[in-house]
């Protein structure tokens, strides 16, 4: 839920959203019935908004899928061939990367990893990736940063016109409103985030690090995968910096297992909540997209934090 603190324009905003339900611009204004294809959630509600109805895109993640786990079969094979349009993130997926270039050598493809300023990953993430996914020196979680999101959208279009010439001007304009979306999440974010209590904010992964620019620091029970496991040097770590800041929160996630933040805060006496990394939907959030999850993670973190 919206806390009764945030602006009005925001919340306009997030409802604008919700009514679009992934897609940007009219059916007689976009597109022409080509299809689109994207590696997991936030790469297809960006290709959605820009897309608009004209387009079918078809998400290769289905929900309740933790992007890491995914295993492509059949049915996402033969999505991924007879796609005009593939967008992914080079490394965050390797069966996605692995089918891409098997079954679609023509298709024309956006890879977020070379379209956004991915940032350094943590030498605290690189002790952790040899148990998990190797996701190599960079942070793949961008879709944290509502402006990388917005670079994105960007991308997305000039592809898109490339394609379609004929409604360059739809998707020119679409990813310019997206962005405008987008823009008012990131000045949100800023705001709400700009006096707090405390500032370390304990979650179960290293998904989160993007949201270090609006003031906070972020340290992960494990590395950059959800499936990594921390050492007995990590959790004493971990303990004695809560101790430290005051902390009385660990955020544990959607999709994922809860069993470290619920371990950790268990043996300390803390409160445990829900922070989405946004990499997919589930059952409980299939009604919602990214801007109005954004906006409960937003509430979570001041409530944790005890942001003014």
């Amino acid at each position: 839920m919206l806390s009764a603190t945030r602006p009005l324009a925001l919340a306009t905003t997030l409802a604008s959203a919700l009514l679009l339900a992934g897609c940007g611009g009219s059916a007689a204004d976009s597109g022409n019935g080509r299809s689109a294809v994207a590696a997991f959630y936030p790469l297809a509600w960006v290709t959605g908004r820009v897309a608009g109805d004209g387009w079918t895109v078809e998400n290769l993640t289905g929900p309740g899928t933790e992007p890491h786990d995914l295993e492509v079969g059949i049915k996402q094979s033969a999505e991924v061939a007879r796609a005009d349009l593939v967008v992914l993130e080079h490394g965050f997926q390797p069966a996605v990367d692995e089918t891409v270039d098997t079954n679609a050598p023509d298709a024309a493809i956006v890879d977020a990893a070379e379209v956004v300023d991915l940032m350094p990953a943590s030498e605290h993430d690189h002790e952790h990736e040899e148990a998990g996914h190797d996701h190599g020196d960079l942070d793949p979680h961008f879709w944290q940063d509502p402006l990388l999101m917005a670079d994105l959208g960007d991308a997305v279009a000039a592809q898109l016109a490339d394609l379609d010439p004929d409604h360059a001007s739809t998707y020119e304009q679409n990813a310019a409103d997206l962005r405008g979306d987008l823009e008012a999440l990131d000045q949100e974010y800023a705001a709400g985030l700009a006096t707090c209590e405390r500032t370390t904010t304990v979650v179960s992964h290293e998904a989160f690090s993007y949201l270090a620019r609006y003031g906070l620091q972020f340290e992960s029970i494990a590395g950059l995968s959800p499936d990594a496991e921390p050492t007995p040097a990590d959790l004493a770590r971990l303990q004695e910096l809560i101790e430290e800041d005051g902390i009385t929160t660990v955020f544990s996630e959607r999709l994922a297992s809860s069993k470290m933040a619920d371990s950790l805060a268990g043996d300390l006496g803390l409160e445990t909540a829900v922070l989405d990394p946004i990499e997919g939907l589930s059952d409980e959030t299939a009604d919602q997209d990214y801007l109005s999850l954004m906006g409960e993670n937003l509430d979570a973190l001041r409530k944790a934090n005890a942001c003014q």
